[in-house]
């Protein structure tokens, strides 16, 4: 079976070919509940400890996330990493999925990177187009600063950081992402890094914990009150639009003792929003039960919210219908389409001019 999830080209390189093959054999209808676990012969997910005083954390560790995945039909790229134990969680983690809203935090990163350069502070202007892109995902917020920063700035962000797997496109909502390297993302954005000084690392870290309560859904689920929690979401129906992009990720901070622990979770082929959130979670609450024993979760499972479910921008007609592919391996093939004509859709939102709903 193919390791890679979904072989695309950004729309920079269009036309292109989308292929997005599925490895779960169970079907679930949109806006069904969530799905109980089959049993399953051995972990999929890889979970290693640092120090083998922790592997049987990591082997338990393993062993309930892809409990939680089994049955689930999208299709998940997911990382953890913690500085407390060691242990670091990966599951199809190379594989590529569309950024949607998620690629916010690449955006703010880029942007505080070339303030530093600039030997200058940001702007009131950059300031105040940064709250609304992160803590409210503001779309037209993203396109200013996606503009303001540049291509050739956002690029060399990313070849700073060795963020390799990232492939930028030219709507940001259809570049690349890869749960490694959102993982490496967040690690710069929370822990001390030759990239990102102190005083933007605390910037960023003081917007993405203040994310409206409607966006706060994904991997924040099942954490306890002795973190602080700091998020970036995204969703986007495409190429069709029963077909969701579900991200999250974010990074949790405790203070005793000092630990930071990292997850992203991006995942492809959602019947819904809803399902796709579900699906995050289910696996959020059990990398936060096992990595904080003992205490109880302050955040509990997200309750559909009425900005949930609204789509984006419409795929043109005569665009989008799925055909088949041949010559592939033995898995099924989900779709296939060309990304010709998206270069300039706002991605992640409504059609340009619009505000995310709160």
């Amino acid at each position: 079976m193919s390791h890679r999830l979904i072989s695309r080209l950004p729309a920079k390189l269009a036309p292109g070919i989308v292929l997005a093959l599925l490895v779960s054999s169970a079907a679930s209808a949109a806006g069904a509940g969530r799905a109980s676990a089959a049993p399953a012969a051995a972990p999929h997910v890889s979970c290693v400890a640092a120090s083998h005083s922790n592997d049987k954390l990591a082997t338990r560790m393993a062993h309930d996330i892809d409990a939680r995945l089994t049955g689930r039909t999208s299709a998940v790229g997911l990382e953890e990493t913690d500085t407390g134990t060691g242990v670091t969680c990966t599951y199809h983690a190379a594989w590529h999925f569309y950024a949607a809203s998620a690629i916010k935090a690449t955006i703010l990163a880029a942007l505080l990177r070339k303030a530093q350069e600039q030997h200058r502070q940001l702007t009131a202007r950059e300031k105040r187009l940064a709250w609304l892109m992160i803590t409210q995902s503001d779309n037209d917020a993203a396109t200013a600063l996606w503009n303001d920063v540049g291509f050739s700035h956002l690029q060399h962000f990313l070849n700073l950081a060795k963020m390799s797997q990232t492939r930028l496109a030219q709507a940001w909502g259809l570049s690349l992402l890869t749960a490694h390297h959102e993982a490496l993302l967040l690690t710069m954005l929370s822990g001390p890094n030759r990239i990102l000084s102190e005083a933007s690392r605390v910037y960023a870290q003081y917007l993405m914990s203040h994310v409206i309560a409607s966006q706060r859904w994904g991997v924040p689920a099942g954490a306890p009150g002795s973190v602080r929690v700091h998020v970036k979401n995204g969703w986007l129906p495409y190429p069709v639009s029963s077909d969701w992009e579900i991200n999250s990720i974010g990074f949790f901070t405790g203070r005793h003792p000092r630990r930071v622990y990292i997850v992203a979770v991006l995942t492809h082929a959602n019947p819904s929003m809803g399902y796709g959130v579900e699906t995050i979670e289910d696996a959020a609450q059990v990398i936060h039960r096992r990595l904080n024993p003992g205490q109880s979760s302050a955040i509990g499972e997200s309750v559909p919210n009425p900005s949930w479910g609204i789509p984006d921008e419409p795929i043109p007609a005569g665009r989008g219908q799925p055909r088949a592919v041949r010559g592939l391996p033995p898995v099924r093939v989900q779709v296939r389409r060309s990304l010709r004509g998206l270069g300039r859709r706002q991605e992640d939102g409504r059609p340009r001019g619009r505000r995310q709903p709160a």
